[in-house]
């Protein structure tokens, strides 16, 4: 099986309190196992604040949904030993 990497990794992102943001990272190759959203170290499920998604198998996406100041910090993608962090 292929090593999976990151081809695109996520961008800073600022946005206000009670808004929505997206991030976004590309990898290699489709059906990536072993893939972890984290913010601030805590990982992610997918849930009513946390959306997260894969966009034609390639691109993994995050939405916070309604920001607050709490929401401040290190979001970090990671598939196997590649990690991006925005």
């Amino acid at each position: 099986e292929p090593e999976v990497t990151i081809v695109s990794g996520l961008r800073d992102a600022v946005v206000s309190e009670g808004d929505d943001v997206t991030f976004r990272c590309h990898v290699s190759h489709e059906n990536a196992r072993d893939v972890e959203w984290k913010l601030q170290d805590v990982a992610l499920q997918n849930n009513e604040m946390n959306e997260i998604s894969v966009e034609k198998g390639k691109i993994h996406t995050l939405t916070l949904r309604k920001v607050t100041e709490q929401d401040i910090g290190t979001v970090t993608f990671r598939v196997g030993p590649h990690t991006s962090m925005a």
